[in-house]
């Protein structure tokens, strides 16, 4: 195959860390008003609690919905609350997964049903508009602690609103960092980046936070073992405490002692756990992280201070610094070759590069995370290029890349969505039914973006979509 030369303008300008390119914004602050003050009292609606409710239709909007969580156990009426962002749309599955730590620290989960990769700014602001001026009037929370958060293109989104609404106290970016024309500067509300090791975002977020140590705001970050997901609930817990902790520092809620000193050992004993294990890159992050999460709160942060000191002094400190650099270095070497290669279009290239780095992925060292990192690259990208070409009905071409695609990400279910709609345009219907069976098996479950999809109503009467429901209910 010969790929088009539109290719490398192609890639240039839609294919981004987190396929969420949006359109400068201007110069003004577009800011909702202040809330800091306590809500009036006023009828609020009755929802029950402990329990997650996932489609909630908006009073304002109702093509606009959001899913909730309110923890049973606290019958304050002043509870934060979390606002998440998800970029597929999918507001209950961040509540999903941490609802038990909403329950730990009494806070009220919120997942728009609507911010999705692809929406511009404006759209991105009418959702917000909507979701929070809807929530605000139905639901009582305490207004001096309200949060986002976003995973991918949602930490995107998680950021975007709190630099354009000072209502926000606290953004937790997983996996992406600020909207792509923004800058690290002095922020009125804390940052807590986290990227899994094995992440292809990870390095934009390690850069980000590298810019925000310049600044005055406070922020941190919290690297996991894993790849572009959502953090596990081990890892978000550090972050909903530092929301906790945050809200001391600000005078907000009073210093509990007791939580901090629980905070103090739980890292004491991660920091051990890297130091026995001669992870000392690790234990160097973890001791940051208490530095900056504990400031002004408590003396121990003088025993992170010196514990930091002796890591970064330590000869086997300096040598994984030393091999870490390289192997980034080594990573984006590797990422201007592929670029070159989307053009060249040699499926013989990228079987060899795929098999190599699906092989390699599997050490369990910094290399084997490296090699993780260029494989997600490799699926984002290929699911970037796919869809603007099927888009634009360049099916050949599209086939060429899908193919790719599910050789570089098998079990990702928008590869196999993509096949399924250019089958359909081959009027293969049997072979857009075993895509769409294969999608639901790895997680696809958008029944209304299937059943919408122009290519399947074509074949609507050859399609057993009752199948294909079956197999997304056994998930």
């Amino acid at each position: 195959m010969k790929p088009l030369k539109l290719f490398a303008l192609l890639f240039a300008f839609y294919f981004i860390a987190c396929a969420n390119k949006q359109a400068k914004e201007n110069n003004e602050t577009n800011t909702v008003a202040d809330t800091s003050v306590a809500v009036t009292p006023q009828q609020k609606d009755s929802f029950a609690t402990g329990q997650i409710i996932n489609n909630i239709i908006c009073k304002t909007d109702a093509s606009q919905s959001f899913a909730l969580y309110i923890p049973p156990k606290f019958k304050t009426n002043s509870l934060p609350v979390i606002y998440f962002f998800d970029p597929h749309a999918d507001g209950e599955l961040p509540l999903k997964n941490y609802k038990a730590l909403a329950d730990k620290y009494g806070f009220i989960l919120i997942g728009s049903n609507n911010s999705k990769n692809g929406n511009d700014w404006q759209t991105t602001e009418n959702i917000w508009n909507n979701l929070f001026n809807d929530t605000k009037n139905r639901l009582s929370f305490n207004q001096n602690r309200i949060y986002t958060c976003g995973f991918s293109g949602g930490a995107k989104v998680a950021s975007y609103v709190a630099l354009h609404h000072n209502e926000i106290k606290s953004v937790i970016a997983n996996s992406a960092g600020l909207p792509d024309d923004a800058a690290a500067g002095n922020f009125n509300f804390s940052f807590t980046g986290l990227a899994g090791r094995g992440d292809m975002n990870m390095t934009d977020v390690i850069a980000l936070n590298n810019e925000l140590d310049k600044t005055q705001t406070r922020h941190r970050i919290i690297l996991f073992d894993g790849k572009h997901e959502w953090a596990p609930a081990s890892t978000m817990n550090i972050a909903f405490a530092g929301l906790q902790l945050d809200a001391m520092y600000n005078k907000v809620i009073p210093k509990n002692d007791v939580f901090v000193h629980a905070f103090i050992e739980d890292s004491k004993q991660r920091l051990n756990g890297d130091l026995k294990t001669h992870h000392y890159l690790q234990a160097d992050e973890e001791c940051k992280l208490s530095i900056n999460m504990l400031s002004d709160l408590t003396g121990e942060v003088d025993f992170f201070e010196t514990q930091d000191a002796s890591v970064i002094n330590n000869s086997a400190y300096k040598q994984q610094l030393q091999t870490e650099q390289n192997l980034f270095g080594i990573e984006q070497n590797k990422k201007a070759e592929y670029q070159q290669q989307f053009q060249q279009g040699d499926m013989n290239y990228w079987a060899s590069t795929i098999g190599d780095l699906q092989k390699k992925s599997n050490s369990a060292t910094a290399e084997g995370q490296m090699y993780q990192r260029l494989l997600a690259y490799l699926s984002l990208a290929f699911y970037s290029i796919s869809n603007q070409l099927i888009n634009n009905n360049q099916n050949d071409a599209a086939q060429y890349f899908v193919t790719l695609y599910k050789m570089a990400d098998a079990t990702n279910s928008e590869a196999w969505y993509f096949s399924a709609i250019l089958n359909a345009r081959n009027n293969n219907a049997k072979a857009a039914e075993d895509d769409l069976i294969k999608a639901a098996g790895y997680g696809f479950n958008d029944v209304n973006r299937m059943m919408q999809q122009p290519e399947f109503q074509k074949l609507s009467t050859q399609i057993n979509f009752a199948a294909v429901e079956s197999k997304m209910n056994e998930q």
